[in-house]
Formats: C-alpha cells, structure tokens, sequence
C-alpha cells in the first residue's frame, strides 16, 4: 500500500519546486492566520483599526469594556481574544491608571490582511459565493 503525500511531505522534499522557507517564518505565518481567522478577532482588528485606517501615524486607542459592548461579546470573551492578539503583537497595550487602552500594533499587517479580505470579497462576488448556489458547477 502507497502512502498519499502530504503537502508537508513535497515541501520538505529536496527536489520540490516550491522554496523552503524557514520553520520558524511558516510557524509565523500559520499562527496569524489562525488568529485572525477567528471572526470575533478579526472584528476586534477592524474596529481597532478605527476611522483613520489609511494614516498609520493616528492612533486609535479602545477599551476592552468599548470593544464588548460594540461587538455585543462579554468582557471575559474580549479578553481573551485580546490575549491572543497580544500575543501576536497584532495589539498593543497601554495603561493608564487603572484603565487598559488597546490598539493595533503593526497598522501595516493589519491593513494588508484588510486588503485581503476586499480581495477575496470581489472574488467571490464575481464567482458567487461558495456558501451560496451560483448556478454552475465548474471549479
């Protein structure tokens, strides 16, 4: 019985195609995006990335109380969304008193996984959203 090859496999072969980036870049990368797949966090970035997302020099700054009362999600859920954004360092904190201030860390990330999320938008608005029936079966 033949093994199936996993996508793991071909990239750690030594005559792949595809260039081996670094273990510790790929563990990056995969984080993110399971960070910000998460679509309570991905709103916690939207909504930190405030109304001046395209100048990067303005600061917008929210409570974690401000972020759960405009998503409609408790305070213990926030937080821990707001932990793993921390964590990544999508976020930054700043205290003040006894007040906890949160906002994006790296604007320029975040703005290009904003422009991602357009992208795919007008993707699947010029194929028809997989979630819904287009019409054709072709892939």
């Amino acid at each position: 019985m033949t093994r199936k090859k996993t996508a793991t496999t071909r990239l750690n072969h030594p005559h792949s195609s595809i260039p081996r980036q670094p273990p510790e870049r790929d563990a990056f990368v995969d984080q993110f995006l399971s960070t910000v797949c998460d679509t309570s966090r991905r709103s916690i970035l939207e909504l930190l990335a405030g109304p001046n997302d395209k100048d990067p020099s303005v600061l917008y700054e929210r409570r974690s109380g401000e972020i759960a009362e405009a998503l409609g999600l408790s305070s213990a859920t926030i937080s821990e969304h707001l932990l793993h954004l921390l964590n990544l360092r999508l976020v930054a904190a700043r205290k003040e008193g006894t007040v906890i201030y949160y906002r994006l860390h790296n604007h320029h990330l975040v703005q290009a996984f904003h422009e991602l999320l357009r992208a795919l938008e007008t993707h699947y608005h010029t194929l028809g959203s997989p979630l819904e029936p287009s019409g054709t079966t072709e892939g």
